[in-house]
């Protein structure tokens, strides 16, 4: 595990391109604090680098950038290839290898000259983000691991073409000169984070997982090609979907499950799992346990507002387990102390309220270990949000009525105010001060009120799924971008709304969303996150189950829930989904409030010119008063201007 950087420039305009280099590698030191290396070609104007995080061969074999056996090849790696055991010994079979340690970089690269790039990466079964120079062809090589678990940014600085983990690289280029993606902003405001290929800079993009970027020599432009493609899977999986009996299928989720963490329970280093008491990391932490002689190490953080605490449900499951586990209820001064790094941590706005418990639980897990496994994509493969039945019941519902009816009834919906509805639901309230009301019912209603003059499935499933339903008003000269999930992306053949649902989040809010999360969190303490549902060969078995075994007998993530009822009671896990949130309702209008008063102020604002202010000021008022709850279009505001406000701070440190 650890931080890529690099650049190309053809030109010679970049002074001493092995110094620039090394300092943007810096910038990313949190990714990999046990080594560095740097590679640099005059003639070619290349310049590679590297911060590794040692996990496999801990050895100086294992320093990067590598070059392979024969000359031809240089390159620097982010991530691990779980099955680089496998591989080598298919390597070995040549005869042709004379290995000099035994970590997964030297693996990946001998697998590169042997099979060629496209043929090496669809054996590899890992997280992966990988630059190559192939310094025959003189041709840069970008590559990303399919689902999209480790980040890889490149675009235009200046006449350099650069590349890095994360976007706070580019700042230690002379040339860097960032403008703010006012379109990007647009799109950062409906989904409260950046899809791919999307950034908030002009001119630098995200590397789609699954995608190979080649740039070759004499050109500007590279070339993007695809080597894996989760629709092809998803296609597949309808043409060809499990034929097996329900019980069939939790056995072969069972062996393939134990398969994916056989591979990443390997490390030279200490590892352990995150657990929440949840289906998903209980499931995985259960068949950890089972697969082990001794306790796995377990983490999990608790609160002590009621409603966001899962501790109590984690220290149950681990104690039936036997893990080793260890809890930290954090405070709410504990929580509120992160915020002032998540524009440091994240490097672009970021608005999942739940980075700050992942944060926290990373940051727990670092003091005792070095790698940490997850349950994050279980809901995605396995259908378990629980929007997907109510978007694909709402759809089915309301497509009985004509369109007109539903926009009259709409509009009627929508005369009495959220607060109309609140006092008419729950007279006692009348009798709370302002600022203790939670406005829920109200909101509920009206946002309810807003899916019904719609005219597709997909509409329904995009309003659900949207903070600001129309970014466009609110961000000044901004305009939506295509993405999945505002429809203008084809869709592949699928069965039905549900599917449809879970295939939009596989490719966009797992990757921009969940795994941007965890990888920053992780390794903004330089903690390895691994997530073994995202093993390809799992994805891909998923996708061959029909909904009559994803949701039997209407229960979410069925074949989950039967596996985890194999190592722990039923009774034991069966709970409403709680979410890993935090309550920033109350926050704001308590110990946040100044420092969000100071961000959202009107003058400023304005001043800054990237927000018509009026709404905005509007959601501000209605909240802090207790009259609304706008949490979460106020955290997507105040996550722009906090990071807005740290990107100002250090540009003017640089000029300093």
């Amino acid at each position: 595990m650890c931080g890529i950087v690099g650049f190309r420039d053809a030109s010679g305009s970049v002074g001493s391109a092995q110094e620039v280099v090394r300092r943007m590698a810096m910038r990313i030191l949190h990714r990999g604090p046990d080594d560095d290396g740097v590679w640099t070609d005059g003639e070619t104007g290349i310049a590679l680098a590297q911060r590794r995080l040692a996990i496999v061969d801990l050895s100086p074999s294992g320093h990067q950038p590598m070059f392979s056996a024969c000359g031809r090849y240089v390159i620097v790696f982010n991530g691990e290839i779980y099955n680089h055991a496998s591989i080598r010994a298919e390597l070995d079979q040549q005869g042709r290898f004379a290995w000099r340690g035994h970590s997964d970089t030297e693996v990946l690269i001998g697998a590169i000259v042997h099979w060629g790039l496209k043929e090496a990466l669809a054996r590899c079964v890992g997280m992966f983000a990988v630059a190559l120079w192939d310094r025959t062809d003189r041709t840069l090589i970008l590559a990303r691991d399919r689902l999209g678990e480790k980040p890889l940014y490149f675009g235009r600085i200046g006449k350099t073409f650069a590349f890095a983990s994360e976007l706070k690289a580019f700042r230690a280029h002379p040339d860097w000169n960032p403008q703010v993606n006012r379109d990007a902003l647009t799109l950062f405001m409906r989904h409260n984070y950046i899809p791919a290929p999307y950034s908030i800079y002009r001119n630098i993009e995200k590397l789609r997982p699954g995608h190979i970027l080649f740039l070759e020599s004499g050109s500007d432009v590279p070339r993007i090609e695809t080597y894996w493609k989760a629709s092809d899977a998803a296609e597949r999986g309808m043409r060809q979907p499990f034929e097996g009996s329900r019980d069939e299928a939790v056995d072969q989720l069972d062996q393939l499950l134990r398969q994916s963490l056989r591979d990443q329970m390997v490390a030279d280093v200490p590892l352990g799992a995150f657990l929440s008491g949840g289906v998903d990391s209980s499931t995985v932490v259960a068949t950890m346990q089972s697969m082990s002689t001794r306790p796995i190490r377990t983490f999990t953080i608790g609160f002590h507002q009621k409603d966001y605490n899962e501790a109590i449900h984690a220290q149950e499951v681990a104690r039936h387990l036997g893990t080793d586990h260890t809890e930290l209820y954090v405070t709410e001064r504990d929580a509120l102390n992160v915020i002032p790094h998540l524009p440091s941590i994240y490097c672009e706005p970021f608005a999942d309220s739940s980075q700050i418990p992942t944060y926290l639980v990373s940051k727990l897990a670092r003091q005792h270990v070095t790698v940490s496994l997850s349950g994050d994509g279980g809901d995605e493969l396995f259908s378990g949000y629980t929007r997907y039945g109510i978007a694909d019941l709402a759809w089915k519902k309301l497509a009985i009525a004509p369109v007109s009816l539903r926009q009259v009834a709409a509009k009627l919906a929508m005369l009495p105010s959220p607060t109309v509805y609140d006092m008419l639901a729950n007279p006692l309230m009348r009798l709370m001060p302002a600022n203790r009301r939670q406005q829920r019912v109200g909101d509920k209603i009206h946002k309810a009120a807003s899916v019904l003059a719609l005219k597709s499935s997909a509409d329904v499933y995009r309003r659900l799924c949207s903070h600001w339903t129309e970014p466009e008003d609110v961000i000044i000269g901004g305009h939506e971008l295509p993405t999945m999930l505002t429809d203008y992306e084809p869709l592949p053949v699928l069965n039905g709304n549900v599917e449809r649902m879970m295939f939009t989040d596989l490719v966009s809010y797992l990757p921009d969303d969940i795994l941007v999360k965890v990888d920053r969190a992780a390794m903004g303490v330089s903690l390895e996150a691994r997530v073994p549902f995202l093993d390809h060969r799992i994805v891909e078995f998923a996708m061959t189950l029909p909904l009559s075994v994803l949701r039997a007998g209407n229960t979410p993530k069925w074949p989950l829930r039967q596996l985890l009822y194999r190592h722990v009671p039923k009774t034991m896990v069966e709970r409403p989904k709680m979410g890993f949130g935090v309550p920033i309702d109350l926050w704001l209008r308590g110990e946040l409030r100044e420092w969000a008063e100071d961000l959202l102020d009107d003058s400023r604002l304005r001043s800054e010119g990237y927000f018509n202010s009026r709404p905005i000021r509007q959601l501000w008022e209605e909240h802090v008063s207790g009259r609304r709850n706008h949490q979460y279009l106020l955290w997507d505001v105040l996550m722009f201007q906090a990071w807005n406000a740290e990107q100002n701070s250090g540009h003017a440190a640089l000029a300093a």
